[in-house]
This record gives C-alpha cells, sequence and structure tokens, in this order.
C-alpha cells in the first residue's frame, strides 16, 4: 500500500533544499522501479558515481541530467506541469479589438 506524503512547500525552501528534495523524488522512484544505480547510469548515458552524486545531493545538478534520468525511468511526463499554454496579451487583445471601437458620442458623419 502506498503512503501518500504531503508535497513540500516549494516556496519556503532554499534552492538547495529544493534540488536535495527533487534528487530525492528521482531516487524514490528508481528504488520503486527496482533498478540499481548502475542500471540506471547505463540507462541514462552517466556514471553511477554521477547518479550516485545526484541522489545524495553532494554535488550542483544540471537540467539536463535531471532530463537524462527522467528519460531512463520513463517518466519525461513529470514535466507536463511546466507547460505554459500560450494566451494573447491584453495589449494584444486591445490592439486587434481596437479597430471596431466605436467612439461614446456615436461615429463622426453624425457630426456633420
Amino acid at each position: 500500500m502506498e503512503t501518500h506524503t504531503p508535497s513540500p512547500d516549494w516556496y519556503s525552501m532554499s534552492d538547495l533544499a529544493i534540488v536535495k528534495e527533487l534528487c530525492g523524488i528521482l531516487k524514490q522512484v528508481r528504488l520503486q522501479q527496482n533498478i540499481t544505480q548502475e542500471q540506471l547510469a547505463v540507462k541514462a548515458g552517466l556514471s553511477r558515481s554521477a547518479i550516485s552524486k545526484m541522489e545524495t545531493g553532494r554535488s550542483a545538478v544540471e537540467l539536463l541530467t535531471v532530463i537524462q534520468v527522467l528519460r531512463a525511468l520513463q517518466q519525461l511526463h513529470l514535466l507536463d506541469p511546466w507547460e505554459v499554454k500560450a494566451t494573447l496579451s491584453p495589449l494584444l487583445v486591445a490592439k486587434l479589438t481596437a479597430k471596431g471601437r466605436l467612439r461614446a458620442s456615436g461615429s463622426t458623419s453624425d457630426h456633420i
């Protein structure tokens, strides 16, 4: 039976604490998949020591390394929340609708 741990309060954590937390999560995923550090290293194209350092937070972790590990663990879907949907800016909306705006006093042809 899985136990649910509460999500960390990311905003109250330092940057290094966030890195350690994320690396700990990657380690948990690896262990849940019953994969050794060596097996993960081979799948990710990294050294076993790089995996070890990443999991313990002993060294700075590059985003590329995280992506390689996520891919090797088949967990790239965890990046889905990072997607930002394209929206129209309020300035662009105003610009696009400006031609359809009418003056409060009516059209200029009424005053001739």
